[in-house]
């Protein structure tokens, strides 16, 4: 008997259209897919970004589960009618696009990249910068993207320390968590990286106590979520020198309204949500192999924590 797998974000169809179909026929899985459910109770499995128009999942009785086609879950995962399994994605082309996207600003900051590029007065200035083993980065979260993006760092030869809210232990970083590890981890930083989810606990996570514990001067990148960060709080740290520069890639509100103040300061650069995007040719392959696991009755991979948020 035929599966059906229901497409709901229907802004990003065209790149699965023919994709899909064509990785479930070779691995062997009759399904047919769907954008549209005239009948929801029929439907096996659904394919979901946080922003489709699907919110009520009540009538979807027989879905075995939820497959994201986004690593953050947040907007959803408060959602009560969603009673069935949720897994978010991960996969190998989002944690390239993340190394790539913080190891890039990461060393753009740290060799004063801005100063000569951006010199229409001709300035010459020889000041060398220190070496990347005596600038300290913090990893503030140490998931699967920031876990890549720290050891990244570390083989560059940055002094790398990450911080996760509960104790875990990664071969070459020092890893702290809890209250006093994050000050621990953020005391005389240089470079701060939050990739962590938004979830109660850590939003405003970068308020005015915690930029005040950076080296003066230091860089702040966010590639993570937007509301894990103050944003009166940074710019003000920014104003006062504080912080030098914070490059954000995430927003409390996408996208940026063009009368925020981020957009007009000097110290801040804004990237549109950009540093890791689920390529469809990766994404297909982890929903295949979820679809393969649910019908084998195996576990699913990356199941989303209720309780936890992500």
């Amino acid at each position: 008997m035929s599966l059906t797998v229901f497409f709901s974000a229907p802004f990003v169809w065209d790149e699965y259209r023919d994709l899909l179909p064509q990785k479930l026929a070779e691995a062997g899985i009759d399904a047919d897919v769907v954008t549209e459910a005239p009948d929801p109770s029929v439907v096996d499995y659904i394919i979901y970004a946080p922003s489709a128009p699907l919110q009520d999942f009540t009538p979807f009785t027989h879905c075995k589960a939820v497959l994201g086609l986004w690593a953050g879950v947040e907007r959803i995962v408060g959602n009560t009618t969603l009673t069935q399994p949720l897994c978010r994605m991960v996969d190998n082309s989002l944690t390239e696009g993340m190394v790539e996207w913080v190891t890039g600003h990461s060393l753009r900051h740290h060799l004063g990249m801005d100063r000569h590029i951006i010199n229409s007065d001709r300035v010459w200035d020889p000041t060398c910068p220190p070496l990347a083993r005596e600038r300290k980065v913090t990893m503030l979260g140490m998931g699967a993207l920031g876990t890549a993006c720290a050891k990244a760092l570390a083989a560059l030869n940055f002094n790398v320390v990450g911080w996760s809210r509960t104790e875990k232990n990664v071969e070459g970083i020092p890893t702290f968590h809890g209250q006093d590890g994050l000050q621990t981890a953020l005391h005389g930083a240089d470079i701060v990286v939050t990739l962590l989810p938004k979830t109660p606990e850590t939003e405003n996570i970068l308020n005015a106590e915690h930029l005040a514990l950076l080296k003066p001067g230091a860089f702040v990148l966010n590639p993570g979520r937007g509301p894990l960060i103050d944003d009166a709080a940074l710019l003000a740290a920014l104003d006062s020198g504080q912080i030098g520069h914070a490059t954000l890639d995430v927003f409390r509100i996408e996208p940026l309204p063009q009368d925020h103040p981020f957009w007009a300061h000097p110290r801040v650069t804004v990237t549109p949500h950009i540093a890791a995007d689920t390529r469809a040719t990766g994404a297909v392959k982890v929903l295949i192999e979820n679809i393969r696991r649910a019908e084998a009755g195996e576990p699913l991979l990356h199941l989303v924590d209720r309780a936890r948020g992500y």
